[in-house]
């Protein structure tokens, strides 16, 4: 971990994505990815991406980097906190070694002369990473010349939900602020954001989150995620228009906690 990250996560401005990363990936396995595979095809309206260039911003665990590789695409991942760049050389090491079709590389979104060398993509991809930069409407921004003309743009962004995203900004302070204070949210969140949901799921047949995702690591990184901005589907809708984007697909969570999901084309 380099001295910056160190830095912002000892004095409480950052969460250790990182870190939850690691742990998710002990429980990676076939099921999580195809479902992250299904992910992309049903949002992407693509049955393959062979032959795109896929740019995967926050690469995070790696698991879509893996699900773009494994659908053909050429695969550039990148990440700012270096133990996610690690996770997902570990995915690469596990399922594509030595392959070069697939690089990752330690990288921000906030870095311009980083971008510039990156040229442009058919896909670029950043699901619920743009929030937690402390400059959001900077990122998206940068990641607009990123896209080819003709390209698709896939982001997800956590729901404006006026006074209630005002508490979970509290929470996710108290919560990377003091292992006390982690305790203590954890402790009481724990009852509504992982058993109520487990039972539900249980009850449902549904025991995985969709995209292939963690319940666990799912709430865990809800609770400590921070940065944290929030935007509403019009706010995102209306800014990427401006940059001559046509929405293709969007998924709401219908003004709940969590993540609206968008799917943008880039004019030719």
């Amino acid at each position: 971990m380099n001295n910056r990250i160190f830095s912002e996560i000892q004095s409480g401005n950052r969460f250790t994505f990182g870190k939850n990363w690691a742990d998710f990936l002990t429980r990676l396995n076939e099921d999580r990815i195809l479902s992250a595979q299904k992910s992309l095809r049903d949002m992407l309206k693509l049955e393959t991406l062979d032959g795109k260039r896929f740019i995967d911003i926050g690469s995070g665990s790696g698991l879509f980097s893996l699900a773009a590789r494994r659908l053909g695409a050429h695969v550039y991942s990148f990440d700012y906190d270096p133990q996610s760049t690690a996770c997902t050389a570990e995915l690469k090491r596990r399922y594509f070694p030595d392959d070069a079709g697939w690089q990752v590389t330690t990288g921000s979104v906030l870095d311009i002369n980083f971008l510039n060398g990156l040229g442009q993509a058919d896909v670029v991809y950043s699901w619920g990473v743009l929030h937690h930069t402390g400059l959001m409407y900077q990122a998206f921004k940068n990641i607009v010349p990123l896209v080819a003309p003709g390209g698709q743009l896939f982001i997800a962004i956590y729901n404006n939900q006026g006074f209630t995203s005002k508490y979970w900004l509290m929470v996710k302070k108290i919560y990377n602020r003091s292992l006390p204070g982690r305790w203590l949210i954890t402790a009481f969140h724990f009852p509504y954001l992982f058993v109520l949901r487990w039972i539900f799921r249980f009850l449902t047949g549904r025991r995985s989150l969709e995209r292939g995702m963690s319940l666990w690591h799912d709430m865990i990184d809800w609770l400590g995620g921070y940065p944290f901005e929030v935007a509403s589907p019009e706010d995102i809708f209306h800014y990427f228009y401006q940059q001559n984007f046509i929405l293709e697909e969007l998924k709401t969570c219908a003004g709940k906690m969590g993540c609206n999901e968008f799917v943008f084309r880039k004019a030719p």
